[in-house]
């Protein structure tokens, strides 16, 4: 943080809290909680799990782990119970910290996923009132003595786990910077400030919870620019719009959800808020239907540019708007990393030809606990995936098609969900979707769309056929869905990724659910 440079200037602001710290505040309190740490007997290279909603704890549990050499673990609070024990069991925390909103879940897992013996290795506090077993990590704080000298050790960093959309969430962890290097900047830093055209007077909004990668990481890096970051509660659409008329907000980042909820606000809200001071948005997490993109230009302007990354961190793409206006629905060209389409025998595939994606030239990683698991990441040549299926067109711009998991094979062909969700979430009765391979006797697979509707739309069988006659119209008929189900809602994280497993597992077993339907058209 650039506190020495600018004590006095606003570096975080909570607005629902209605909670300003300047970058001195911020020093001397991530101070007393790295103080409150060290007391508690952590090592360098030791472990922390936060499983906090977005508040000012967070971030300071947070800088003070930069500060001491230590690993934090923020989870997810809409993790399920035995995921949120996998990731403490398997980080190997060695303190938990709740809030009143997180711990009756945290309790119910530790007495259920944890023997005694377990559960004492394990320190917990709350950043409320002490109950339950766990102490108050207000009263430890304020009282910790800042030491005569501080340890010199590695700097800090967050190890983060995957989503868990396909299975398990796995830990990705990477080394500690050593103590003589913890102030240079960290590698393709300045890539990603020049191509976000970002500075120390950037205003940043952060709509998305603090525990994904994206969102702390770009609060981390607003910060260290000597910028002010503005930290929402969670995402509230006209909310949002609000703050960056009030704080004069010059660069956000958001995902595809987030757009959509905005877009559906009626006109005159749209219009009501001064959206000038916005220099640069992007947008990642997940895929961005080209129709939503386009509104989203439309209103907005050019400021809008998309990447494609992970936490793992072995490549990026970034793509402008202009450069998206040229090739829509890509998601750009690498700037960390080079990219490669790989077939399923492991060769290089040409232009437009769809295979895996990998990177060369990445960043190294590791999933903690789990070297199977990083070398079916890794081929014969040292690249390394996501586990993502596309193609790069005539000019090397990446699209992507689908996950590798999600692939359809229906009667010897490929079919990608997202190509058919794409055209299906056009519709105007249809306000989410997504689509998943069920079992045939013949054909191996059949997609099934799972639809959540607009408000007020009666769920029938005449709704499925408008459906699936809307996207006969736009969709070869082997790719068309054979049953169409209507659910309240999908399975979303907060990123706005898909949960599909959930959805295979629950219609792998029904596989006939729902509206049987066939399109009025002639597809052939």
């Amino acid at each position: 943080m650039q506190t020495s440079v600018q004590p006095s200037k606003v570096a975080l602001i909570f607005p629902a809290q209605q909670i300003q710290y300047t970058f001195q505040d911020l020093e001397d309190r991530s101070n007393r909680v790295a103080a409150w740490l060290l007391s508690l007997g952590l090592q360098e290279n030791d472990g922390i799990a936060l499983l906090l909603e977005n508040r000012p704890e967070l971030m300071d549990i947070a800088l003070a782990a930069t500060k001491i050499g230590i690993y934090y673990t923020p989870m997810s609070t809409h993790l399920a119970s035995d995921e949120i024990a996998h990731i403490l069991s398997d980080s190997g925390a060695r303190i938990l910290i709740v809030s009143d909103q997180t711990m009756s879940e945290a309790q119910a897992l530790m007495d259920k996923h944890f023997a005694e013996s377990q559960r004492q290795q394990i320190r917990r506090f709350t950043v409320d009132e002490a109950r339950n077993g766990f102490d108050a990590y207000a009263e430890g704080v304020s009282t910790a003595v800042l030491p005569s000298s501080w340890p010199q050790r590695a700097k800090g960093r967050e190890m983060l786990y995957s989503s868990g959309t396909t299975g398990k969430p796995k830990g990705i962890r990477r080394p500690l910077v050593a103590f003589e290097n913890r102030h240079l900047p960290e590698p393709g830093i300045d890539t990603w400030r020049k191509n976000f055209q970002i500075d120390g007077e950037a205003i940043y909004l952060c709509p998305a919870p603090l525990y994904h990668a994206a969102p702390l990481r770009y609060v981390m890096r607003v910060l260290d620019m000597g910028g002010t970051a503005v930290v929402m509660p969670k995402f509230d659409a006209e909310q949002a719009l609000q703050w960056i008329e009030t704080y004069r907000v010059t660069h956000s980042q958001w995902v595809p959800t987030m757009f959509i909820r905005m877009l559906e606000l009626p006109e005159c809200v749209r219009k009501k808020y001064d959206l000038s001071s916005m220099k640069s948005a992007v947008h990642a997490a997940a895929p961005c239907p080209v129709h939503i993109k386009q509104a989203m230009l439309d209103w907005w302007g050019d400021i809008i540019h998309e990447y494609y990354a992970g936490s793992e961190t072995v490549g990026t793409t970034w793509i402008t708007a202009p450069e998206w206006r040229l090739h829509p629905g890509s998601v750009g060209k690498p700037i960390l990393g080079n990219v490669h389409i790989v077939s399923e025998e492991g060769e290089e595939l040409g232009k437009h030809q769809i295979g895996k994606v990998y990177f060369s030239g990445g960043q190294k990683f590791t999933y903690w606990n789990d070297t199977q698991k990083t070398q079916s990441a890794i081929n014969d040549k040292g690249w390394a995936t996501y586990g993502d299926i596309g193609h790069l067109d005539e000019d090397g711009f990446l699209f992507l098609s689908d996950r590798r998991d999600d692939l359809i094979l229906s009667g010897g062909v490929n079919v990608y969900p997202f190509e058919i969700e794409s055209v299906i979430s056009r519709h105007a009765q249809v306000q989410d979707v997504a689509v998943v391979g069920v079992p045939h006797p013949v054909f191996g697979e059949l997609p099934k769309a799972i639809v959540h509707l607009r408000d007020g739309v009666v769920a029938d069988q005449e709704t499925a056929q408008h459906i699936i006659d809307f996207a006969a119209g736009h969709l070869a008929k082997i790719k068309l869905p054979k049953t169409i189900v209507f659910e309240p809602t999908l399975p979303r994280l907060e990123t706005g990724k898909l949960l599909r497993r959930i959805l295979k597992q629950r219609y792998r077993e029904q596989p006939d659910a729902g509206f049987a339907v066939s399109p009025s058209v002639n597809t052939d």
